[in-house]
This record gives C-alpha cells, structure tokens and sequence, in this order.
C-alpha cells in the first residue's frame, strides 16, 4: 500500500495533466527514496535477473542501504542505466521473439519512472487504448470489440500488424513527442539512457539505433506514448471525422484494429495507414494485415456466408446463430493459440516426466489455471475442455515412458487422478 503522501504527489501530477496544453517541467525531484521504495515494492522479485545476476530477494537484505544509494546516484545524476541482457523465445507464428531483461535496480527505476509518467500519460490516453494500463487489459478490449462490432452490425475489419514494433521505434520521434508534455531534464536523460543501453546477445554488445527492449518495465508506457501520438489521435482527430459512416478503433499495444461500418470507408484507411505508419518509420506487415468482411448475416440466412473471421489478442471472432435465433459474435481460442498451448504442455511433460509425481501436477495446474484464466471466457468452454482431455493423454504418454518395467497406463493414471486431480474447465470471464 503506498503512503498517502505519495498518493497526494502522484494525485497532484494527475490533476494538473488535466490540462492538455500543460508541460511538465520539474518531475525527477520527485524520485526521493519513498518512491523508489513503493517501485521496488511493484517489482516482482522472482523475475529472470539481468548481466549483473542480481536476484529481489539479494537486493532486498541491504534494501534501505541499496535505495539509499540508488536515491543519491539518481539525485546527483551519476545513475548509469546498464547492458540489457536478451533471450529470445519461440512465437506462435514460427520464429523468436526477442525479450530484454535488465537488472533488478533498473527495474526499480524504471518503475518509478512509469508511476510518475502514467500520472500524465493517463489524462492524455483514449479509452480504445487497453494494453498496459491500470484497470483495463485484453479481457476489456475483447468487450468492446463485441459490443462494438455488435452495434455496427459487424461491418469491414482493417486487422492491421505492425512489422517488429518495439524494434523499429525511432529514438527522435519518441523524444520529440515526450516533450510535448515533459521536458524535464532529469527524467528525459533517463530514458535517453534506457534507449541507448546496449545490448548483451549471446555475448556480443552492440547499440541499436532504433526500438525499446521487449521486456522492458518502461516500454509499454513508451509504446502506448509513441502509438497514442501516430496512431490514436490520429485516428480520432483527423480519419474518424472524414468517414462517412460509424467506425471505431480497438488497440492492445502493437495490435490494433479498426472497424467500420462500410467498406469504402474500410478500404480508405487501409489506404493511408501505411502512408501513416511510414512517416514514423514503422511499416504493416503485407501478408498479416488483410481487410475483412465481417458483416451480420441476413436475418433469413442460416449460415454466415461470405464472412471471415477475426483473430484478435489470442481469440477467433465469428457470427453464430443464438441459442434464441439471433446472430450474435462469439469467440473461441484462436488455433495457433490452442495448439501453442498443446504443444507447449506435450513437451514440458516429456521433457520432466522424470520429476515427482507431486512436482509434475504442480506445474500442470498452473499451467491450465493460467490457460482458464485468459481463454475462460463464455461460449469457449469446449475448447477449454480440449486441453484438459489433451493435458491427461500427454501426461500419461509420457509417464509411461519414464523408463524401467512398470507400465502406466490409463488404470494407474485413474488412481493417480484421485489423489492430484488436474483442474476442471471453468469460465473465469462470464461478462466478456
């Protein structure tokens, strides 16, 4: 819980954000050891370490020493933001994502450094913007598209992919938009140095000249900065009054899309978004980004003729008949999602079947805990029982193949079911 003064401070910024005309000036005073104290209580402290392999739980047996250090290097600006250490993991799609993962203290840092920016940023913001801000996320995004695609009566979809995002971010832009609401200096030298840490990969250091390390605690709010100003005041400020018809933005981050009511409106902004994007040097994926019809079918139409279907934030979109008759959007896990998720069990089963039974059950139920807590929303529950039914068979078959003379099989997985049953299917998100 943080201090009431500290509440007041960042209440203070807030209202003051209000005003759209406002630049802030003096905010890096505002880093004292109190802050960077409720940061390093936001941080998770069990999280991958950084090229220093400095734990939480190491930083925290010297923690009123370690922020008071930190405190007075920030204050006397001779903080050094370190080398970004980069492991890459496998993408649904094929390939590798690349992550950055900076030390504990720079996580700390950073955090404070969000709390004091989101404080402004989240008077700027439009509420079609969900990714990585307090009190929204995926599940509300996914709401609105629905009730939003419901009202038009479905309408042509611009499913737009930005070609490596946080890779193509252009330092000078960013800056130049920061301050048009912050130019204090502190603060700005700060994330001057984030972005102009190097990079450790496979040990070889090298400086990119464009992007935010993925992974980052600050590069959410940097993305959602750098795509409020090209993107969503764009949209809203200059395309959505030029359409003929209703339409409305929905963005996630980097995953956006944009629905309107009529295809020629549909077709015009498919036509100047990559003109859009280009002037900020960021480019749509051609064979990703696709305009789809997703059009109500007929009320007489028994079948959803001639419509595609949407993949958004890990869920396929589609029309279906009601249980009373009516169309209406339903959702379900996204294939790639599904199977990513089959695969990722199959092998995590093979790969420790050898472990504790009690070990093995463990991680299984987070994992489809995890799995029921995202995907869990109405209308999926089916697909939700698809990976429980997949989860079982894969932890028998590799059982079974932990080596010696005893066999398991289905009789013996029963018995062990009684005594560490894997979680049932349940919908965690009725009201999506």
């Amino acid at each position: 819980m943080s201090s009431p003064t500290l509440s007041t401070k960042l209440q203070r910024i807030a209202e003051q954000a209000v005003d759209k005309t406002r630049v802030f000036t003096a905010l890096a005073h505002l880093i004292d050891e109190e802050l960077l104290r409720e940061a390093y209580r936001l941080t998770r402290k069990d999280g991958a370490t950084g090229i220093d392999g400095q734990t939480g739980e190491a930083y925290a047996e010297q923690l009123d020493a370690n922020l008071r250090d930190l405190h007075e290097r920030l204050r006397s600006q001779r903080y050094s933001a370190p080398s970004i250490r980069r492991v890459r993991i496998p993408k649904a799609s094929g390939g590798e994502r690349p992550i950055g993962i900076t030390t504990f203290e720079d996580k700390v840092v950073q955090r404070a450094v969000v709390m004091l920016l989101s404080a402004i940023y989240e008077r700027d913001f439009y509420r079609f913007s969900y990714g990585f801000r307090p009190g929204l996320g995926a599940h509300r995004a996914l709401r609105a598209l629905r009730e939003g695609s419901m009202a038009l009566g479905g309408g042509w979809i611009v499913d737009a992919d930005i070609r490596g995002f946080f890779d193509s971010v252009d330092h000078g832009v960013l800056r130049d938009i920061l301050r048009r609401r912050v130019r204090d200096g502190g603060i700005l030298r700060l994330i001057g140095k984030w972005l102009n840490a190097g990079v450790m990969d496979s040990g070889e250091l090298f400086h990119p000249e464009t992007g935010t390390p993925q992974g980052g605690v600050i590069s959410p709010l940097l993305a959602n900065i750098y795509l409020h100003a090209i993107l969503d005041e764009w949209f809203a400020q200059v395309v959505q009054p030029r359409l003929g018809g209703r339409s409305f933005l929905i963005r996630f981050a980097d995953d956006f899309v944009i629905v309107c009511a009529s295809e020629k409106d549909a077709r015009r902004v498919l036509d100047v978004l990559p003109r859009r994007l280009a002037k900020y040097g960021l480019t749509l994926h051609p064979e990703k980004t696709r305009l789809i019809r997703f059009r109500q079918p007929e009320a007489t139409s028994q079948k959803a003729d001639g419509n595609g279907t949407l993949d958004f934030l890990g869920f396929t979109h589609h029309w279906t008949r009601s249980r009373r008759g009516y169309w209406v959007i339903k959702r379900r896990t996204a294939r790639k999602a599904l199977h990513r998720s089959m695969r990722d069990i199959t092998v995590w089963c093979r790969n420790h079947r050898h472990f504790a039974l009690k070990a093995q059950h463990h991680m299984l139920c987070l994992k489809l805990r995890g799995h029921y807590g995202y995907y869990g929303i109405k209308g999926n529950y089916r697909l939700l029982e698809q990976l429980y039914e997949h989860t079982k068979q894969a932890w028998v078959k590799w059982l079974n193949r932990r080596g010696g003379k005893k066999h398991f099989g289905w009789k013996a997985f029963a018995q062990l079911e009684e005594a560490l049953p894997l979680p049932l299917p349940r919908i965690a998100h009725a009201s999506v």
